[in-house]
């Protein structure tokens, strides 16, 4: 062991004080408590805190208050120490500012005090570590005031140093370091905690031993004039202890004095640096107990904290822009899309994603889902449209729906779904509109009040495609993707179709039509052509967007094999042209509905299908198609006629 030096330019011991660390989710717990349960309650409240002896130099020694500090059974965090504390929480501003700070300073210095004479804090030293919390909080505007108090009992004259601080390696060899850790290591584990506020230690060139403050006498029974403790220091400076120690030492001066007039004190001070173990910053140092006997009354008491210009006064928190529950759910929904985009996406722009507003035509299982991934996403804008009720077989496969939802005849989906998305995520701005799509093929002539509900119907459909950016078409039929198929490509709106098979499925994008203003020959800036890299080997790799088919296009021409299969496992993307014969995406088709409007519309949906293929030219490429199979069909049979008879004489051998 080193030996110690005397440093006669330290007179008196002095004490680092605890800087106080409360947690955002703190506040959101009291916020919760004072409207739950609190109410205008203002009588004291239990709560907890903890302390840590593990910083890195330079952080101050903070008393922490998180969200689980109203939980007294709480677990303290590993190798923290616990400090328990009350909870005064006033109704208005004026009654935090006129509270009695003396008063709650004296009343808990008379109960550690009292711990002190009765023993109590031999047997549980967290007695020691008390603290106040005066608080104030302005729900309305999340402004939090408070004033920490950590009560100091002060003895009746100053300690004077006989030795001064010095590092652990200066007075302990490294096996003496060793056993010192592996002894504090032991209780704890044998008490079943930790971390140990305070404990004794006796040793030597070989031995360290430490045991529990209850256990003094027996301890210390060979000790003669001066005896060592061990206090868990939260303090990172190399000349001054932390604040636990101030209590401790009256508890020493109060019960040992007489007994031992010099007492040696560890700072422990236990971090972990690259993975290892340190506690070599540790500091020792002696000090001599007072030989005054103390009276039966309470010594004096220090311990508000200052505020943050350094005055004795109270401090102010503002959470108004992360304590609102929504902001919070929005805070941490924008944090979570952020670590996906910086792992993973790394070029997505999350600001269009969350301004994009989707219009989701369909709100049944496709729609449920897909509204479910485009918020997972980020996207902030989403509008359902459904003309249909929550059945009870729905539920279980679409997400936005519950058993009591279906109901009283059940509730429309649209109204419910959106409702539903803004309970899931307050941050997301959801609508829903209970209207019919009217299709091809599906009279609305019966009588003027159907024909003018089909019209206002096209004007709504129309109003909602024009205001949105992305439409998706995830309806049940075929026909009712028609009318936004046309809407969506005369208005230049990106579409995206999905549709379920029972093992099979297909998800596409429409081509989005150039400008109207850009000629034929133009590429379509904000559209470049699509590389080979991105499409893989196919015929039509590179077909810029504003030439790619809709889901009617594919209809005729797409290849075979454009769905997903389940059951193989399978994916195919195929790319095709539009169709210049399209029923639905096709200028023919465009043109009647942009010069036209709900006229042309009325004739679709009152015709027979064979009205659009008609007008597209459809019908005409079916006979063409129908004749060239009837002639190749003839020619065949002609080809057979004349090559029958040399068959015959080959088999005769002729």
């Amino acid at each position: 062991m080193a030996a110690a030096t005397r440093d006669p330019g330290l007179s008196k011991l002095q004490f680092a004080p605890f800087s106080s660390a409360l947690d955002v989710g703190f506040w959101h717990e009291l916020t919760q408590k004072k409207l739950n349960e609190y109410r205008l309650d203002e009588a004291p409240k239990d709560i907890k805190g903890y302390y840590y002896n593990g910083d890195s130099a330079g952080l101050p020694a903070r008393l922490t208050l998180e969200f689980s500090a109203f939980d007294m059974s709480a677990p303290t965090p590993a190798h923290c120490c616990p400090a328990v504390g009350t909870l005064y929480n006033t109704n208005t501003l004026e009654s935090f500012k006129t509270a009695d700070k003396k008063l709650l300073l004296e009343q808990a210095a008379d109960e550690i005090w009292e711990s002190i004479k009765s023993g109590a804090a031999l047997e549980n030293p967290v007695l020691l570590n008390k603290f106040l919390l005066l608080t104030f909080a302005d729900l309305k505007k999340y402004h939090f005031y408070y004033w920490f108090c950590y009560p100091a009992l002060c003895l009746p004259e100053s300690i004077p140093l006989i030795q001064g601080p010095v590092g652990l390696d200066q007075r302990f060899s490294p096996k003496q370091i060793q056993a010192l850790e592996r002894a504090y290591d032991d209780l704890c584990q044998t008490e079943r905690v930790t971390a140990l506020p305070y404990f004794l230690i006796k040793y030597d060139e070989n031995v360290v031993l430490v045991s529990l403050l209850k256990h003094y006498s027996d301890f210390f029974q060979d000790q003669r004039t001066k005896i060592t403790i061990g206090v868990y220091d939260p303090c990172n400076l190399a000349q001054y202890p932390g604040w636990p120690l101030r209590n401790f030492l009256v508890l020493a001066a109060h019960r040992w004095s007489s007994s031992f007039q010099f007492v040696e004190v560890l700072c422990f001070r236990d971090r972990t640096m690259q993975g290892a173990r340190d506690v070599t910053h540790s500091i020792v140092f002696e000090v001599k107990l007072p030989e005054m006997a103390f009276s039966p009354d309470c010594p004096k008491a220090v311990g508000w904290e200052k505020n943050q210009k350094g005055g004795m006064g109270p401090r102010m928190v503002n959470l108004s822009e992360c304590m609102d529950p929504k902001r919070l759910a929005e805070s941490s929904v924008d944090l979570n899309l952020k670590l996906m985009c910086w792992r993973l996406v790394p070029t997505l722009d999350l600001d269009k994603v969350v301004s994009v507003k989707c219009l989701l035509l369909g709100a049944g299982t496709l729609g449920c889902n897909v509204a479910r991934t485009l918020m997972g996403w980020g996207v902030r804008h989403i509008t359902f449209v459904d003309n249909a009720k929550i059945s009870y077989s729905n539920p279980v496969r679409q997400p936005l729906y519950e058993f009591e939802d279906c109901l009283g005849g059940g509730k429309p989906k649209a109204l419910a779904a959106a409702d539903r998305l803004q309970k899931i995520f307050p941050g997301v701005n959801a609508r829903g509109f209970n209207m019919s799509i009217p299709m091809p093929g599906h009279p609305v002539n019966f009588s003027s009040v159907t024909l003018e509900q089909a019209r206002r119907d096209v004007e709504q459909l129309e109003q909602l495609i024009e205001s949105h950016d992305v439409i998706f078409l995830l309806m049940d039929t075929r026909e009712s993707r028609w009318l936004p198929a046309v809407i969506a490509a005369s208005k230049r709106k990106l579409v995206i179709n999905a549709a379920l098979g029972f093992d099979t499925f297909v998800v596409m994008r429409h081509g989005l039509k150039k400008p109207k203003h850009q000629g034929a020959g133009d590429l379509c800036p904000s559209h470049p052509v699509v590389s080979a890299d991105i499409l893989g080997s196919s015929l039509f790799a590179n077909i810029p967007g504003y030439k790619l088919g809709c889901y009617f296009c594919n209809d005729v021409v797409a290849p075979g094999d454009i769905r997903g299969f389940l059951s193989r496992f399978d994916n195919v993307l195929p790319v095709s042209l539009a169709f210049d014969k399209c029923t639905a995406c096709s200028s023919k088709v465009l043109d009647q509905y942009e010069q036209e409007g709900f006229n042309f519309l009325t004739k679709v949906f009152n015709s027979s299908h064979s009205f659009l293929e008609d007008l597209t030219g459809l019908t005409l490429l079916h006979q063409e198609t129908q004749a060239a199979e009837k002639q190749n069909i003839k020619t065949k049979r002609t080809l057979w006629r004349l090559s029958y008879p040399v068959f015959l004489f080959k088999r005769c051998g002729i």
